[in-house]
């Protein structure tokens, strides 16, 4: 009797399987089962942007190029963002400061989600989809019409072919909402940066308030110096763009995080034979690399809570005697507060002054 009950149980699951038309019908080796358990590979969307567009100076050419695109809107079920990007020929000969920067819709202002140097007349074909760029702290402003700038300070009408693409990566993220608010940018171009070794007037100290239902936070910095200011460092190193440095960030007036400019390892970077003087290190970014994105996770004691911030440079001052046609050395900086919740973040963090 058991076994003719079980059979008749088998039976009825066999037809209930074969009557579910949301799963395949199993019938032989090569089908393919599918089960909730079994974790499914991630989706990945990719949307392009910027194709093959041409900056340069001169020639009816300007050295950026703006565009709107369509990206997706559910940020929540998105996991992480890359961005790539593509530089073809005709390459300039220079290695020159460049970016791309995504508009907030609500302020108006532009965010700079990833910087790098050019190489010296190469293009990135050693890379299978050019540079890459992790830029999931932006994927609050990174949704639906979205208006894109990419910026290279190129100073020839022959410039550089630019592409540009997002993998946006559905899953399971840490935290399902974000926010990302600037600190200061400082950063138009390599010569609009901060000067260093000399009194200036950029604003270096802020006060910032974070919500309190935050669950991580942490500040994004992007720093690259300019210039070949003297007196040089051992080895006929000028400021600031061979000066090797550390610079602090100070919270409630306490040297908290560091940044050290050194070298990067300018000789190992993929992109090889340029056309000029590539592999030797620079502080802390190389041609044809990405500028380091860098990190600094803030304590939970300062959720909820507003703090004095300070961006610290190392003393050093130019003396002003560079033989170069600008004696004076700067740094591009730009940093932004970003803060995560698994609950909507209703209000977002302050930056005053």
């Amino acid at each position: 009797m058991k076994k003719i009950l079980l059979l008749g149980l088998l039976t009825f699951g066999f037809i209930a399987c074969n009557n579910d038309d949301s799963k395949p019908i199993v019938g032989g080796e090569d089908d393919v089962i599918e089960d909730d358990n079994i974790p499914q590979e991630p989706t990945v969307v990719n949307v392009k942007t910027f194709q093959s567009e041409k900056v340069a100076f001169g020639g009816g050419y300007e050295q950026s190029a703006v565009g709107t695109f369509n990206f997706p809107t559910d940020s929540e079920e998105i996991e992480s963002i890359k961005m790539y990007v593509q530089f073809d020929c005709p390459c300039n000969i220079w290695d020159v400061y460049a970016n791309v920067l995504a508009k907030d819709e609500t302020s108006g202002e532009w965010y700079e989600i990833g910087r790098y140097i050019t190489p010296y007349g190469k293009d990135s074909s050693p890379l299978e989809r050019g540079l890459e760029f992790d830029v999931t702290d932006f994927k609050s402003i990174l949704k639906g019409n979205t208006e894109l700038k990419i910026y290279t300070e190129v100073w020839g009408s022959d410039g550089w072919l630019v592409s540009v693409d997002f993998d946006f990566k559905y899953g399971t993220p840490e935290y399902k909402y974000s926010a990302v608010v600037p600190i200061f940018q400082y950063n138009e171009n390599s010569l609009e940066g901060v000067p260093y070794g000399e009194p200036h007037n950029f604003d270096l100290n802020k006060n910032i308030s974070l919500p309190e239902n935050i669950e991580e936070a942490h500040f994004r910095t992007i720093i690259s110096g300019w210039g070949h200011a003297t007196p040089y460092d051992t080895g006929g190193r000028g400021c600031a763009e061979w000066c090797f440095r550390t610079h602090h960030v100070a919270i409630n007036n306490a040297p908290t995080f560091e940044h050290e400019l050194g070298p990067i390892g300018c000789a190992d970077n993929p992109i090889k034979n340029q056309q000029g003087n590539w592999q030797p290190d620079r502080a802390g970014w190389c041609p044809g690399m990405v500028v380091p994105v860098r990190i600094d996770e803030l304590d939970s004691d300062l959720f909820g809570q507003q703090f004095s911030f300070e961006y610290q440079f190392e003393e050093w001052t130019n003396n002003m005697q560079s033989g170069a046609d600008n004696p004076h050395a700067y740094y591009a900086i730009s940093t932004f507060v970003v803060v995560k919740s698994n609950s909507p973040i209703n209000n977002l963090p302050v930056v005053t002054d």
